[in-house]
Order: structure tokens, then sequence, then C-alpha cells
């Protein structure tokens, strides 16, 4: 196993590459039996009286070390192997890589719970995202592993002809990157503390030690061969609950073939909960809440005080009445509970009220799962116009994750690692696949779990909930919490607090599952948050040491100088993104999503004209990357309330054309395109030699590799 990861020597021939390849099968066949036999063992031990904090710490310690090992058998200083893992990795273990270096924090944690909780809407995701492989297979990936660099900022440095270009990419490799890597971490800290019992900050570092360990000692060898082995465990991890729920459900083990069945008896009961006289109720007093809270917004000093006098005198009064000890701390919390200041308070209220906005409206604020869009065509002047806002969004988010898919540079520096042309158009397609069997069972994952919340939970007495509940309110109460709002001993969905975040994590406990699977599944969610981790921060490394400090500052710096510098430069970022990630920034989906914008405006449009359009000139790239960049970060940080924040922006929000700042890629793309067209045709057109490499670099790639 060692001489397969380990070895610098290149694969020149076709018998050697047999060997190689075979000698790669025996390893992951006896991977993954070794994989499936230590589940099996700690499922008899289970069974046997070990205790769960016991089974989540070996899967924790068991993982982490595993890919630690495949990481140090990989190490190298050989800058081909640490940079392309020798450009030697077979097309179906690429794809395999690729899919683990994609199926990230967002795709394996995420993505059902947003289906969960938005309905068809979040198909989005799924069409963008798979759509976007269809542009790397047609568009990019057989012409950049043509072209031979190492980087994407490599190659726009060769294509335009300057280190201008090449700067601007390396600065938005950064960007894209590390707001990708910012969410991943903070994945890793989340699931994490749930296996070990950690602190999220704790548990943060502990998995930064895992991502670490996979980048460092080998670069993109050793990136690779751990991503294949994460990805084995994240599709198994992901599988199993499914299959359970669907046989539990309907006694069919193809939950996506019963997938539509399960929706109907979703809608049915969801129109039931409509019009239930109890759910009613609990809607009616988070009505009542919110005007309450619209009142105290009116005028908040006045209000402020007198809710701080209110809870002074309750404590002083059970004080004086000498009352339970119970009673009196808990109206102590009550006071200690009340804004400090008018700030403090506006704020609070402000997010008080819009929570019981959403509680206030049937199905905890969620669509209906089959409908399409919000609002009706066939309505009120409001309701069309909900309904095409709608609808616009919705085309927008597919448009900007099919865009930033195909302009990822995490994403495309794994086609340079492939033998030749040819394989690199094999290995999308073995990427779509194994992508593929994640998104096609994800929208199944989301109605099981939902009708078994809407079925099972909803209605249960509090005192008989199942244990899952308690369990995550105590990994934070911010994704899951109950409370007995209309005090009638029953659970009401509108008391369900849950975040989609924890949907998949959960859904093992959800489904009635011994405990080892759900430690399976969070080790899956692990493997898929450290395998998108090792990429984008190896990404992150490559940018600075190669393109920055190789290209552009000492163009005379030996190889093991360079390798060197990258394993620093990756330590300093994945310190930093994990300080940033500590802070909880946002919410995991818009940080990979502001990402997928901030790839599609800045390389997009570059990358595309760079390969089909010969006359493209390097500040014409150069402008129209910044232009796009600009105008996509200009909207997000005037539009998304957490950027907002951050940059201390106070002034109206003004959405342009209703269109949500997770599609703010829409707009930059566009002016990218406009501006290196308009540019390149009014400057001096390139140099014969680099006219020449592109019509090489495109038209022989079509006839064959």
């Amino acid at each position: 196993m060692a001489g397969m990861f380990g070895t610098d020597d290149g694969v020149t021939n076709a018998a050697s590459k047999a060997a190689f390849k075979t000698g790669l099968n025996k390893v992951y066949t006896w991977y993954t039996g070794g994989f499936i036999a230590f589940v099996i063992v700690l499922a008899i031990l289970e069974q046997m009286g070990l205790t769960r904090q016991w089974i989540g710490l070996i899967f924790l310690l068991a993982t982490i070390g595993l890919y630690a090992g495949i990481g140090i058998m990989s190490r190298t200083t050989d800058a081909a192997e640490y940079y392309v893992a020798g450009r030697r990795v077979p097309a179906v273990y690429n794809g395999m890589a690729t899919g683990a270096d994609w199926m990230s924090a967002a795709s394996f944690i995420g993505m059902a719970g947003t289906l969960y909780l938005t309905g068809y809407s979040g198909l989005a995701f799924i069409m963008g995202w798979t759509g976007g492989y269809c542009l790397v297979a047609f568009l990019l990936a057989p012409y950049l592993r043509k072209f031979g660099q190492f980087t994407i900022p490599d190659f726009l440095g060769e294509r335009y002809g300057g280190n201008l270009p090449r700067f601007i990419g390396v600065v938005a490799a950064i960007l894209c990157s590390f707001t990708y890597v910012v969410a991943q971490i903070y994945g890793v800290g989340l699931i994490t503390a749930r296996l070990s019992g950690v602190a999220f900050e704790l548990g943060i570092f502990l998995g930064l030690g895992g991502i670490l360990v996979c980048s460092f000692l080998g670069g993109m060898r050793a990136v690779t061969w751990t991503q294949v082995a994460q990805y084995i465990i994240l599709i198994v991890a992901y599988m199993i609950p499914v299959i359970w729920l669907s046989v539990k459900q309907t006694s069919v083990p193809v939950p996506q073939a019963i997938y539509g069945f399960q929706l109907q008896k979703v809608t049915a009961k969801e129109k039931e909960l409509t019009t239930n006289a109890k759910e009613l109720e609990v809607r009616d007093v988070f009505k009542q809440r919110s005007v309450a809270l619209a009142e105290k917004l009116k005028d908040p000093a006045t209000a402020l005080a007198a809710d701080k006098a209110a809870a002074e005198k309750a404590v002083a009064d059970l004080k004086a009445a000498n009352g339970a000890l119970a009673a009196i701390t808990a109206a102590e919390k009550t006071l200690a509970a009340v804004p400090k200041d008018v700030d403090a308070a506006k704020k609070s209220w402000t997010a008080a009220k819009a929570a019981a906005d959403t509680k206030a409206r049937p199905l905890n604020g969620m669509p209906p799962h089959a409908q399409q869009f919000a609002g009706d065509p066939n309505g009120d002047a409001a309701a069309q116009k909900a309904y095409d806002v709608s609808r616009r969004n919705f085309l927008a988010l597919i448009f900007c994750l099919m865009v930033g898919t195909a302009a990822l540079p995490h994403i495309l520096m794994r086609y340079y690692t492939v033998p030749s042309v040819k394989e690199a158009r094999e290995s999308v397609t073995w990427s779509l696949f194994f992508i593929f069997l994640l998104y096609f069972t994800a929208p199944a994952l989301a109605v099981l779990v939902k009708y078994e919340v809407f079925t099972l939970v909803v209605g249960t007495p509090f005192n008989a909930l199942p244990e899952w509940i308690a369990a995550w309110n105590k990994v934070d109460p911010t994704l899951l919490s109950v409370v007995d709002i209309n005090k009638d001993g029953l659970l009401q969905l509108n008391e369900l607090s849950i975040g989609g975040d924890i949907i998949v994590l959960a859904a093992p406990a959800i489904g009635g599952l011994p405990y080892v699977v759900s430690g399976l599944v969070a080790a899956g969610g692990l493997a898929a948050a450290l395998s998108t981790a090792d990429g984008l921060l190896l990404t992150i490394a490559n940018a600075l040491s190669h393109d920055l400090y190789y290209k552009m500052i000492d163009p005379n710096a030996s190889t093991a100088r360079r390798v060197t510098i990258s394993k620093v430069l990756l330590l300093v970022v994945a310190l930093a993104a994990a300080y940033v990630a500590a802070q909880k920034p946002a919410d995991i989906l818009f940080l990979v999503s502001a990402a997928f914008s901030f790839a599609a405006a800045a390389f997009f449009p570059a990358l595309t004209l760079g390969i089909f359009w010969k006359r493209a000139t390097g500040i014409a790239a150069s402008l129209g990357m910044v232009a796009g960049l600009g105008t996509t970060f200009y909207y997000m940080i005037t539009t998304q309330p957490w950027m907002r924040g951050l940059f201390g922006i106070t002034s109206p929000v003004q959405l342009w054309w209703d269109i949500q700042p997770i599609s703010a890629g829409l707009f930059g793309v566009p002016i990218g395109f406009a501006v290196i067209i308009l540019v390149s045709l009014v400057t001096p057109a390139p140099s014969k030699k680099i006219q020449e490499l592109v019509e090489h670099v495109r038209y022989p790639t079509l006839r064959a590799a």
C-alpha cells in the first residue's frame, strides 16, 4: 500500500498504467471490506454495551487516523507529485476523488436539509451543481488539461501572457476558496462536536488536525488518495439510513423509486396540519407575539425600561415572599436576558419578531413540499408578483451554481492530475456518476424524514418525545428545540424548530437505527467536509506558493523550497480559516453559495473566452475579472444581512430585479463577458504565439487525445 501511494516514479507505458490501476483496485477493495467489517464490529460492541461516547470517539479517531496514514504514506517533495499527483491518476479514481472534493459539508449535510425546509425550490441546488459538470465536460476540463499547467491562475498567466491576469486569478482563487473552506471547517466543528461531545470550537481544531495531516505532507497526491477513501466512507454512510427509512416506511429498499409515493403522503399530511385546530392555536400565539414585539419596536427605549422594571419587580417580589428557589432562579434568568441597551433591544426584538412571523405561518413557515414556486400565476397582482419573483430567483440560482461549478479552482485542478485529455473527459463522466449517487438520493431522504416527523413526531406527548430530540438540543439549541407554546402537553409542528444542517446527521436516530449508524453518518459528513477542505486549502496554498511566489517573485526557487513554502502557507491559511469558522459567521449554505458566485464572476468568462476566442487579450481578461468580481461582491455586501453588518452598511436594502444575494453572480458573469469582449476589440491582439497555442489546444483535442 505504501508503494501504491508513495512512489515518485512516473507511469510511462500502458503495461505499468494497467499494473498501477490493478494495484489501486486491490488496495481499495481491501479498504472497503475492512471498513465494512469495522462498522459491523462496532455494531456488535454496541449491543454488548459499548457507550455512545466511545463509539463516537472511535469513529472520529479511526477515520482521522486512516486519512493521516494515507497522507503520511503519500508524502513527497517532488513538484509534479505535490501539485498534480504526477498526472497519473486513473479516470475512475479521479472521478471518485472529484466526487469527494465536490461533496462538501453543504452537499452531505446541507442538501437534504435544504430540501426538507424549502421543498421544490431546493432542487435548484441539485440542478445547478450537476448541470455545472456538463459545462466542465464540454467547455473546460479537456482544454485545461491540454494546456498542462498546475493551477487556474497558472493557466490565466500562460494564456493571457502576463502577471496581471495571474495575480488577479490568485486573489480571486483565494477569495472564493477561503469563503468555501470556512464553511467546511464550520461543518467539521459541528460533526466533531457531535461525535466526541467536545465544545464546537475545540471540535474545529481537532478536525483541523485531520485536514492538515492529509494535505500537508503530500499535497495533491496525498489529497487524491485520501479523497478516494473519503468518498467510499461518505457514500456508504449516506445510503444506509436512507435505504433503512425506505424499508421501514414502504418495505422497498430503493428510496429513489418510492420518493414520489411518500411525497403524496406528505402532501396529504401538510393539508391536514394546515387546518389542524391545535396548530392554529400555536400559530395564533406567535401572531400575538409578533404584534407585541412590533409595539415594542415603535418605542424601544420605553419598552426596555418597562421590561427591566417588571423583571426586577418579579425577582424582588419572589424573594420578599420567600418563593421557591426554582421560581427565583427562573426570574433571575429572565432579568439577565433583558437586553443591556436600546440597540441590543432593537436587534433582539427584530430577530424575535422575524422568527415569530415565520412561526405564525402554516407548516412552520415551510412551503408545501411539492409546490413549485411561491404565489399563484392565476391569483391577484401580489400573488402573481410573488410567483414571478420566486421563479426568477430559482432560475438565477441554477445559473450561478452551474457557472460557479464550472469555474471553481479546486475542482478544475483535479483534471490536471489525469494522464491525458481523453482521461480528463472520462474523469468528468465518472465524477458525474459518483455525484449523482448522492444527489439522486437527497430528495428522497428529505421526504422520508419529513414523513417521519409529520406522522410520528408531531402530536407526540412532550414526555414521550424521541431521544434524538433531546440529544440534538444539547449539541446546539439553535439547530433543534421544542417548546410547548399552547400548554397542551402535545408537540405541534410549529412548536418544533429544526435546522436543515441536522436532517442528515439525525436521520439514523429519526429512523430508529442503532447509534453506530449515527456515528457512521457523522463520520461520512466529516469525510465530506475534510475532503473538500483538503482540496480548497491546497488550492489556496498552491496559488500563493506556485503562482505568486515562484512565477512572480522568485522564478529560480528550487523545487524543495517551493513545496516547503506551500506547506507553510497551507498551515497559516488553515489556522486563519479555523479562527473565522469558530466565530460562526453565517450559515453553511450562504457561504458555499457565495463562493460559487465569486468563482463564476471571476473565472468563467476569462476561462471560456481564453479557450474559445483567440482574440481575447490579457488586459481585457484582467479588467473583466475585476469588473465581474467587483459587481458580485458589491451586490452581496449591500444586500446580504450578515455581510451588511460586517461592512457596517445601514442604508435600505435595494434588490436588483428582486434577485436574492445568494445569486449575485448573475450580474457579475455577463459584465465579465461584456468587458472582456469589448476591451479585447479595442486593444492589440494577443501575440501570434498565444493565438497559435489556443488553436493547437482546441482543435487537436476534439479529434483525439
